[in-house]
């Protein structure tokens, strides 16, 4: 039968040619490249790195203190201590809004515009993380083709991974980093919760609010806390057919600044309009903040800011040791769960389940 098949193969007008092997979808040559250019840090060439501007190391260090492992945890820490003496001579600006307020357009093109003025411009951009995923989309470089590509730039997204506040848990010590580097200014871009936000004043020098016209119902979620904290209110997208109506709107919120406390620094907050799309006024904006500025170190101001800041960040980091001890602790955590059944079994308040974890919290620090 296979001789009888054989034969009629041949005597067939049907010829089927050997095909061409497939390529390989990886070009050796670039892997190559990339192999020879990859770099190899210790903690050391980190510091190092991070000192001489180094992006890849100033990268790979912000990788390490966003981590919940406790080793990265505590090589973060090292990297920090070196770099603290080399902070704190930037300018850091928090940026805030309702969502659609277009931040990421505006931190683009202001960035953009600060960068020719001969400045180094970070931006740390905080995107929020979704509570059902626990995913976050980080897509701020995306949003920020022109500002991520500029020598002069540093972009770096982080997930807010729930922290309330608006901005990520380690936020504060990725802007020491920053700062090490060599940026000068440190633009935060926060999630733009609310008033929740609240934390982003703990960090920065000039809190700057991006709103739009007819944002009532959305500014009235936000509550009149933000606004308080504003140095500063833009109604951004200032351009076209929607010129007319920001103006209005900025004058209305003009006429309400009126109505709050006055600003501890001694300064009346200003109250424009900017378009992130045109540059319309976004010079306005950074003369706005130098004028701040100015004025806050005049009146001594800004250093009292910048001391109470840091006090208050003792407090955060305390906080959050005594949580990170409470939830590795295996006996608090199944003392924990053993009374969370008896408080769904209604045998225990809620209040009696935290006494009982407070006073064996109490217990086992005191062992330490």
């Amino acid at each position: 039968m296979s001789k009888e098949k054989d034969k009629n193969k041949k005597e067939s007008a049907l010829k089927v040619n050997d095909g061409i092997d497939e390529p390989s979808q990886i070009n050796p040559d670039v892997v190559k490249k990339f192999l020879s250019q990859k770099k190899t840090f210790s903690i050391e060439g980190i510091i190092e790195g991070i000192k001489n501007g180094d992006r890849v190391a100033l990268s790979r260090a912000i990788t390490m203190i966003e981590s919940l492992n406790p080793t990265h945890y505590e090589l973060a820490q090292k990297i920090i201590q070196e770099c603290l003496p080399l902070s704190g001579n930037s300018l850091r600006i928090g940026i805030t809004g309702i969502p659609g307020a277009g931040k990421s357009t505006f931190i683009e093109s202001f960035g953009t515009m600060l960068t020719n003025l001969g400045h180094n411009v970070a931006v740390l951009a905080i995107d929020p993380t979704s509570q059902i995923s626990k995913g976050s989309i980080l897509g701020d470089k995306v949003r920020m083709e022109k500002l991520a590509t500029n020598p002069k730039a540093f972009i770096r997204p982080s997930p807010s991974a729930g922290t309330l506040g608006g901005v990520s848990r380690k936020t504060k010590e990725s802007m020491i980093l920053c700062e090490a580097a060599g940026f000068d200014i440190i633009l935060i871009e926060t999630v733009g919760v609310g008033q929740s936000e609240v934390a982003v004043k703990n960090m920065i020098d000039f809190f700057l609010l991006l709103l739009v016209a007819g944002a009532g119902d959305e500014l009235q979620g936000m509550k009149r806390g933000i606004i308080e904290m504003a140095d500063a209110i833009f109604i951004n997208k200032a351009d076209g057919d929607n010129l007319n109506k920001a103006k209005i709107s900025a004058q209305e919120y003009k006429l309400a600044m009126h109505l709050l406390p006055p600003h501890p620094a001694g300064w009346v907050p200003v109250v424009d309009v900017c378009s992130a799309i045109t540059g319309y006024n976004l010079d306005i904006i950074w003369q706005t903040i130098q004028n701040y500025v100015n004025l806050a170190k005049n009146n001594g101001f800004f250093d009292r800011n910048r001391q109470h800041q840091e006090a208050q960040r003792i407090y955060d980091y305390l906080v959050e040791e005594l949580n990170l001890f409470f939830w590795n602790n295996d006996k608090l955590q199944s003392e924990y769960e053993a009374l969370k059944q008896q408080v769904l079994q209604q045998k225990l308040t809620a209040y009696q389940a935290a006494t009982i974890l407070k006073s064996l919290f109490i217990k086992l620090l005191s062992k330490i």
